[in-house]
């Protein structure tokens, strides 16, 4: 059994030896360990997951996924998106095992524990690697951030709350209540 190691870059190979007691992503080499989310972030990913299927499902507009599914933006980058879409014209970055390259669109929902991880560091590698939208979920404040890809980076479109519709370009069609992300039943 792989044992975590304090103080070394990992790679992939790295990450796939260890324990699957617990989860984890590589950022810049750096391992981090991942804690449960609470109820209520996994019922935001719940809804947001089941809005962005049901769109998919009928617009044959590519495929969803929820974590724990592994995004390889490098080999010293794995992350675990809580809800990521590939779209048809990027299938190619899908495997079994996992997508190998830039996620269309990543969803990241917030926790006590990170919050500022999303905000910044994953933001920044998101933006490096070439996803083209993320959207950064508040739950406690119940907002949602998007970023789209203007050129080469990715750039604040604007802050989305209660009365107000998300949509992507990347979704045509897609029509979701910021309410409807934060529905608790």
């Amino acid at each position: 059994m792989a044992q975590v190691r304090v103080g070394i870059r990992y790679t992939y190979e790295d990450y796939r030896r260890l324990p699957d007691d617990a989860r984890y992503e590589v950022l810049d080499g750096e391992l981090v360990m991942v804690p449960s989310p609470g109820a209520f972030h996994q019922q935001v990913v719940l809804n947001i997951a089941f809005l962005f299927k049901q769109h998919v499902r009928r617009s044959g507009a590519g495929h969803v996924f929820i974590a724990p599914f592994d995004a390889v933006l490098a080999e010293d980058t794995v992350v675990q998106p809580d809800v990521l879409f590939i779209s048809q014209a990027n299938l190619q970055v899908l495997t079994e095992a996992n997508v190998r390259g830039a996620p269309d669109l990543v969803v990241e929902v917030t926790s006590l524990g990170t919050q500022e991880r999303d905000r910044v560091s994953k933001r920044l590698l998101y933006d490096r690697y070439g996803v083209k939208e993320y959207w950064l979920v508040d739950t406690e404040g119940q907002v949602v951030v998007v970023w789209r890809r203007r050129g080469k980076r990715l750039l604040l479109v604007g802050s989305h709350t209660g009365g107000q519709v998300l949509g992507s370009p990347l979704l045509p069609g897609l029509s979701i209540a910021v309410e409807e992300v934060f529905r608790q039943q």
